[in-house]
């Protein structure tokens, strides 16, 4: 399967793993699942790990648009870790739809995104998304 949810914090923390190519049965899950948490919780924290992620199919990458602008204040932190110069830059491009503060960990750095979500590392938010690299 693609996408694979856990959660965590009980239930204040979605850690998604993307791998492959997502379709939008995919989505469909992530979706579904996000929107009991935040029904639960309110806004969330996501840490998205994008290591072995090839993309989207069509259908997915609309539903993600639209989920994008449905959503836009329900996250509070998103960690994404990736492997590849583009998910540095769809991290960067996510900013401007999301009220949640993003930064983006190469994958070398990924106990540290854990830690950033879970809001222990010292320092002030200085950037709506912050790049972080090894």
């Amino acid at each position: 399967m693609p996408i694979n949810l856990t959660e965590e914090d009980n239930g204040r923390i979605l850690d998604v793993k993307v791998s492959g190519k997502l379709a939008h049965e995919d989505f469909k899950l992530f979706i579904q699942r996000f929107d009991q948490l935040v029904g639960q919780h309110g806004r969330i924290r996501i840490l998205c790990d994008l290591v072995s992620f090839d993309g989207w199919e069509a259908s997915a990458m609309w539903d993600e648009i639209k989920w994008d602008v449905r959503h836009f204040s329900n996250i509070a932190r998103l960690a994404v870790v990736g492997a590849k110069t583009w998910e540095e830059q769809l991290s960067l491009f996510c900013g401007p739809f999301t009220t949640a503060e993003i930064r983006y960990f190469d994958q070398t750095r990924a106990a540290e995104a854990r830690t950033w979500l879970e809001g222990r590392l010292s320092g002030q938010r200085t950037d709506p998304v912050e790049r972080i690299l090894s």
